[in-house]
């Protein structure tokens, strides 16, 4: 079939029969028959107007991001601007405005950064310096007012947390008292888990918070015994140590301050000396020539000063290490000292064991004196018997425990008391004796007839 053009109400049709074959009327030529095929012909002039408005769509995008990504970006800081007298002036009136010294305070150091400073500048610079020093007492101000609404809030906050645990504690109470019999009983069974997990829970919340506040006040504590621990001696000297450090370390700064201004000093005088070698002998030669006299002489001053400086911190160094070795001679007297009296205590908590011993074996035989001892019948007998066999048997003595399992395994209705009362009714034959110190003091029995049948 021929090409024909479609036009733009048969669209939709022209769609729908694309691809299906076609006969005119029951003729079965080739001619007569085909297939039906849509060309999708691309438009130019409606190509081109698409692709215009889409670049201008991503340019709309692209210039929307560039906003957007200038407002997100933070502010580039402001030049800062060159050095001049006039400027240098405007600076020194910053510097004293306590609103504006944070900016100031940036300009000054960028120019001392770049090299400002000369001998023409210098005296502006050191007043500019001086200006920012003044502001250290108003900031150590700030400082102190700052530390006050600390301590202020500490203290409000140590009050309030002792309300809320008051609080805490009277809830607790009442759940112990809802747990008691009397109004238990008329709970049901639901109300009774109800109320046991509150109890837990407020239980558990009191607990930490009074952990809290007991870990507030051991801070109290340990700050009021820092306080309080100042007048000891061997912190003095520890405070003494410190504070010389902290001047040698202040005359050594110092020191090479000094230094770094002989070394400029020294280099002003080789730039004076090319220049002098280089110019004629005119007026300027001459006072250039009395300017190098002049800083010859500070030079030697300068040096002398150093020289100084240098002996007084040989001397602080010497002071240091003898503050030092007195500290480490009266912490070895102070361990000398106890030793000595550790050996002096335990000498006489072994005099005073011995003479309790004595004191208590008198007793008894004075006691055994008075008395009539006698064998009341002849359990007592074999009982007598088989001790003396036992403690003969361990000369070092026995205690009475020891004593008390053995005869167990021969009768075991006997007592330890029934045993320790029968040794002490026979002095003669069984005496008590303490050995050991402190928690290891132990009360032991010796069998000691042999020794006893030579005084009768």
């Amino acid at each position: 079939f021929p090409t024909l053009p479609i036009p733009l109400a048969g669209w939709k049709f022209c769609l729908l029969v694309s691809g299906y074959r076609m006969r005119l009327g029951s003729s079965t030529d080739k001619k007569d028959s085909g297939r039906l095929h849509v060309d999708f012909a691309q438009a130019r002039d409606d190509f081109y107007e698409w692709e215009c408005k889409q670049r201008m769509l991503a340019r709309e995008e692209r210039h929307r991001r560039k906003m957007e990504e200038d407002r997100l970006r933070p502010p580039s800081p402001p030049a800062i601007m060159h050095y001049s007298e006039h400027e240098a002036a405007l600076l020194a009136e910053k510097l004293k405005d306590d609103s504006k010294f944070s900016e100031a305070i940036t300009v000054l150091l960028t120019w001392i950064e770049r090299g400002e400073v000369n001998r023409r500048s210098a005296n502006q610079f050191y007043s500019m310096v001086q200006s920012a020093n003044s502001h250290v007492r108003r900031l150590m101000n700030e400082k102190a007012a700052h530390e006050q609404e600390m301590e202020q809030a500490k203290e409000s906050f140590k009050n309030a947390l002792t309300g809320i645990l008051t609080q805490f504690e009277q809830i607790v109470a009442v759940f112990n008292a809802s747990t008691r019999q009397k109004a238990w009983d008329h709970f049901s069974k639901a109300q009774r888990k109800n109320i046991d997990i509150w109890r837990k829970h407020s239980e558990e919340l009191r607990n930490a918070h009074s952990e809290q506040l007991m870990g507030i006040r051991r801070e109290e504590e340990m700050e009021m015994s820092d306080d309080d621990s100042g007048d000891n001696p061997s912190k003095k000297l520890r405070v003494d140590d410190s504070a010389l450090a902290a001047q040698a370390y202040a005359l050594k700064e110092e020191n090479d301050s000094l230094r770094w201004q002989l070394d400029a000093y020294r280099n002003e005088v080789e730039l004076l000396k090319q220049e002098k070698g280089q110019l004629f002998r005119t007026e300027e030669s001459l006072t250039k020539d009395q300017q190098l006299q002049f800083l010859q002489q500070t030079m030697q001053g300068m040096q002398q000063q150093l020289l100084s400086i240098q002996e007084e911190l040989n001397n602080k160094k010497s002071e240091l290490e003898q503050a030092k070795e007195e500290q480490t001679h009266t912490q070895a007297m102070l361990k000398v000292l106890q030793e000595q009296l550790k050996r002096k205590q335990t000498d006489l908590i072994e005099e005073i064991n011995v003479l309790t011993v004595a004191l208590v074996n008198q007793d008894r035989e004075k006691n055994s004196e008075k008395r009539s001892p006698g064998l009341k019948s002849e359990k007592e007998a074999l009982l007598i018997g088989i001790i003396s066999t036992f403690l003969h048997v361990h000369p070092f003595g026995a205690n009475i425990e020891y004593l008390w399992s053995y005869m167990q395994q021969l009768d075991s209705r006997i007592s330890a008391n029934e045993i320790e009362m029968l040794l002490m009714r026979l002095p003669r034959m069984f005496k008590q004796e303490f050995t050991g110190v402190g928690a290891t003091l132990e009360k032991r029995w010796k069998f000691c007839a042999f020794e006893g049948i030579k005084t009768i």
